[in-house]
């Protein structure tokens, strides 16, 4: 019997992604996502289900990365702008896939509605990647971007809910679990981060802590059939303020960050990339060209407009980006599928969409869209400072 070659043939293809990334100048995420969708349908990779593991713990950490870099008290000034953003963000595409499924594509009502839910995301961890990437992470347009993100995903979150999840026992078990670790964490961690004993420990406690609640969250999230993501991404609020205190902390968040950049994210992308089926996706090529057109519409309406108002000088790339999908667009395709709303053509549609508004947005707004500076994107006091 042969090993297993999927170690080494992932291990190949993140450090080949990386290469291209810097020849080309574009997000590893974006080349990640390529090359899983690629050598998926070449038969290259298969997907084992210690990539599915590594790659749902991939989301719960970049999530938890973007928390740490919201500026709490920008989003609480400027909660307006980014509630107006992140909801409308949500709502316009949610409405415009839905009708085009139900009276267009003559898909169930069910069906319709899994398809209006993913399609109406608006992906966190790709954002968050492409702004630590491109340095404008912790600029007030990074900050609003990101909080935006963050509405828009909780609005589909909500509507899943609402729309098909029974809530059980365990599912108040979680929501209970999350709200204990949270405050928890939030008020003594740095018990964790300023014990002189745990400093400079080539071991990194502080990271292991770190991921251990996340991993706390991931279990409890699947017991009670919720999404850890947003309580990571809630962690990471409440402990922003921890992570920009001193230069300790700031070294913990940097030294996770390279952790997760080295090997967890980008097996996250490169199983995202495997989830399209090209053979199926090419049998309902219409449709697939249809909802990805409506999607990109839909959030050009629903964003460009007050993004001219609030970012004059940064609108376009703002609604690119917000234009993105991957994490809970795959995962409101997969439980479609999985509790029978969907069949595997709708399916692979869908994340087929879902995939493709990861990259073709992110390569746009790279690539034409890019800001130079902060102070050329945004003002957030009110007025524009330079031209884009």
């Amino acid at each position: 019997m042969y090993p297993d070659a999927t170690p080494l043939l992932v291990g190949i293809t993140i450090l080949l992604a990386s290469l291209i990334s810097l020849r080309l100048g574009l997000s590893v995420a974006i080349i990640e996502l390529i090359l899983g969708a690629l050598f998926g349908n070449l038969g290259v990779i298969h997907v084992e289900s210690w990539m599915s593991l590594v790659a749902g713990f991939g989301g719960i950490l970049l999530t938890f990365l973007a928390g740490t870099e919201i500026d709490t008290d920008l989003m609480r000034e400027k909660f307006t702008q980014a509630f107006s953003i992140g909801f409308l963000s949500f709502l316009v595409p949610f409405i415009g896939v839905f009708l085009f499924a139900y009276f267009g594509a003559q898909w169930g009502l069910e069906a319709s509605l899994i398809a209006g839910t993913a399609l109406s995301t608006t992906s966190l961890a790709v954002v968050y990647s492409v702004l630590i990437e491109t340095n404008l992470s912790g600029t007030d347009v990074g900050k609003l971007l990101m909080a935006s993100c963050f509405v828009t995903d909780m609005s589909t979150v909500i509507a899943l809910t609402v729309l098909f999840i029974k809530p059980t026992v365990y599912t108040a078990v979680f929501i209970a679990v999350s709200v204990v670790v949270i405050v928890l964490a939030a008020k003594f961690s740095h018990v964790v981060f300023d014990h002189p004993e745990l400093k400079n420990k080539v071991i990194e406690p502080e990271i292991k802590y770190l991921l251990v609640l996340l991993l706390i969250f991931m279990y409890f999230a699947s017991l009670g059939d919720g999404q850890a993501v947003l309580p990571a991404f809630l962690l990471g609020l409440f402990m922003s303020k921890q992570f920009v205190g001193s230069s300790e902390t700031k070294r913990v968040r940097n030294r996770l960050r390279t952790v997760a950049y080295a090997v967890i994210t980008p097996v996250f992308f490169i199983v995202g990339g495997t989830n399209v089926s090209v053979p199926l996706i090419l049998t309902a090529l219409g449709l697939f060209v249809a909802f990805l057109a409506i999607k990109f519409s839909a959030k050009f309406v629903g964003v460009y407009f007050l993004a001219k108002k609030y970012i004059p000088h940064g609108s376009t790339y703002t609604t690119l980006l917000m234009s993105t999908g991957l994490t809970f667009g795959t995962i409101a395709s997969v439980f479609g599928l999985t509790a029978g709303y969907i069949n595997q053509v709708q399916y692979s549609v869908l994340v087929g969409v879902v995939v493709a508004t990861a990259v073709i947005p992110t390569f746009i707004a790279q690539k034409w869209f890019m800001p130079v500076h902060s102070e050329d994107v945004v003002d957030l006091t009110g007025g524009a400072n330079a031209t884009q």
